[in-house]
């Protein structure tokens, strides 16, 4: 699958965002080692702790269907129209690091324009299972 083909299909998941709150709408399409895709959006609580992102309700659909292994997430995000990068917040990119490697791709921004990054390069020296 193409980065755009993902990032797509991440612009189709933040339709479905729960942000009354902020209004702030997050897409995620995570692309398993088996070919199956994973969608999440973020889903606000008027509590605000409770509140879950995009990117972390992908992985956790997916690591609850037995899923263990990832290729790549697109991420896209906005109040109106996704038209800037939205990166993943510091606890997403930690769960990020508990199931993929350095190499684990991340595709910000939409379908017109993307930037891809691996983990490592934007979560440097994490905290991982190796560190314990």
């Amino acid at each position: 699958m193409t980065d755009r083909e993902l990032m797509l299909l991440a612009e189709d998941a933040r339709l479905k965002s729960y942000s009354p709150y902020s209004g702030f709408k997050v897409g995620a399409a995570l692309l398993a080692k088996s070919g199956k895709v994973y969608l999440g959006c973020n889903i606000e609580n008027a509590a605000y702790t409770p509140t879950n992102c995009a990117e972390r309700t992908a992985f956790f659909k997916a690591v609850s269907e037995g899923d263990l292994e990832f290729e790549k997430i697109a991420i896209v995000g906005g109040r109106d129209e996704p038209n800037e990068l939205v990166a993943p917040c510091g606890v997403c990119r930690q769960v990020m690091a508990e199931f993929c490697g350095d190499d684990f791709k991340v595709v910000l921004g939409n379908s017109k324009d993307l930037k891809v990054f691996s983990l490592k390069e934007i979560l440097p020296y994490s905290f991982t299972k190796s560190s314990l």
